[in-house]
C-alpha cells in the first residue's frame, strides 16, 4: 500500500509550480524527486538498480547522441539528434579525457547493433564508468519512439550513499501530469526496496532553483 498521501503530493506540486511562476527563469526548471533511505547498508545489502518509463516526458531537452551505422546516423540527423559514426569514434583514439568529455556532453547514448559491439574496443571503459553505456537500437524499432522512451525513462540506482535524485518532471507540465509521474516513480522505487516503505526515510520534491518540499 502506498504511504504517499495524494493531498500532500498535490500540495507540493502546487507550491513548486506557483513558486516557479512567481520567479520565472530563462529555462524550464526540472522537478526532481530526492530520496533518502534508511535501514540499508550499501556495503552488505544488494545494491538495486531499475528503470521505469513515466507516462509523461520529464526531460524533453535530454541530450541524446546516436553512435550509429550509416542508416541510423541518417535517421538520427533527420530527427535533429547528434550522431557519431565508427570513424568519429576511432578519432577519439581511446583518449580517456576525450571519452570523458563525450560522456559529459550528452545525457544518454544510443547505438546501432554493429557499433555497440565495438564500443569497448573503440572507447575503452569510459562510457560505462560514467554510467552512460549506450542503449541498443535495432533497425526494426522506430528511432523516434526509442528517443521518446529514453526521455521518459528514469533510473533508480543505489550507489555508496543512501540518497539519490531523479528527474520526474518539469515546471512546464500540468499538475495532473506531474502527479501521475511522481506517484509512478515513487511506487516503482518502493517496489525495488527490500522492505519497501520501511526503507524510505524521506522524500522531497525540488525544482532546479526552488526550495525542497517534503513529501514523506
Amino acid at each position: 500500500m502506498s504511504k504517499l498521501s495524494p493531498e500532500v503530493l498535490r500540495e507540493c506540486v502546487q507550491t513548486i509550480l506557483t513558486g516557479s511562476k512567481e520567479k520565472e527563469r530563462k529555462f524550464t526548471e526540472t522537478i526532481e524527486l530526492q530520496v533518502g533511505l534508511k535501514n540499508y547498508d550499501p556495503q552488505k545489502d544488494k545494491r538495486f538498480s531499475g528503470s521505469v518509463t513515466l507516462p509523461n516526458v520529464p526531460r524533453p531537452k535530454l541530450k541524446v547522441c546516436m553512435l550509429g551505422d550509416a542508416k541510423h546516423c541518417e535517421e538520427a540527423s533527420a530527427l535533429g539528434i547528434s550522431v557519431m559514426d565508427v570513424e568519429a569514434l576511432k578519432k577519439l583514439n581511446k583518449n580517456k579525457k576525450l571519452v570523458k568529455k563525450l560522456a559529459k556532453k550528452y545525457n544518454v547514448f544510443l547505438a546501432s547493433e554493429s557499433v555497440i559491439k565495438q564500443i569497448p574496443r573503440l572507447l575503452g571503459p569510459g562510457l560505462n564508468k560514467a554510467g552512460k553505456f549506450p542503449t541498443l537500437v535495432t533497425h526494426s524499432e522506430s528511432l523516434a519512439q526509442k528517443i521518446e522512451d529514453m526521455k521518459s525513462t528514469v533510473k533508480f540506482q543505489l550507489k555508496k550513499v543512501l540518497c539519490m535524485g531523479v528527474a520526474v518532471g518539469n515546471v512546464a507540465m500540468s499538475e495532473r501530469e506531474l502527479f501521475v509521474n511522481i506517484q509512478m516513480a515513487v511506487n516503482f522505487l518502493v517496489s525495488l526496496l527490500k522492505k519497501n516503505w520501511q526503507n524510505v526515510r524521506t522524500l522531497y520534491l525540488k525544482s532546479t532553483m526552488g526550495p525542497a518540499q517534503r513529501l514523506f
